[in-house]
């Protein structure tokens, strides 16, 4: 499993483009969850800023049979200067399609993402308003 995903982040609405980061700094166990530190863009939809965070998850699936890994950690933002609670469920559908319910400590921004290889498209809901599109390649 790839541990560092490194991709481009446009926000036509912000005018922004910008890096997307995500390290698996500490692997998941069976009983342990996976510690990921990474950046994207300030909350999905701010007009500008960076965000830098830190989460933990557990895949559910050897426990429930389901594909399912939910997250939760922080996550400093500098368009508000703020740290907020942050959190979500990511839920495999196979075929390299999954959808991730990604909660920001304000919005709710559903995802649908389709992984080839070490390259991903992610479409986003963006508060449950306007449509945006990520691009990211794994190491």
């Amino acid at each position: 499993m790839p541990r560092l995903s490194i991709g481009i982040e446009v926000n036509p609405y912000a005018d922004e483009i910008g890096p997307l980061v995500n390290l698996v700094a500490v692997t998941e166990t069976r009983a342990r969850p996976a510690l990921m530190f990474g950046t994207s863009s300030d909350r999905i939809g701010t007009p500008d800023g960076r965000a830098y965070f830190g989460t933990l998850s557990k895949n559910l699936e050897p426990l429930t049979g389901l594909r399912l890994a939910p997250y939760a950690g922080a996550s400093y933002g500098t368009f508000d200067d703020e740290l907020r609670a942050i959190g979500g469920v990511w839920a495999g559908l196979g075929k390299g399609f999954s959808t991730t319910l990604i909660w920001d400590g304000v919005d709710l921004h559903p995802t649908v993402d389709y992984s080839r290889g070490r390259h991903t498209v992610t479409v986003l809901w963006v508060a449950l308003e306007r449509v945006g599109v990520a691009y990211s390649v794994a190491f």
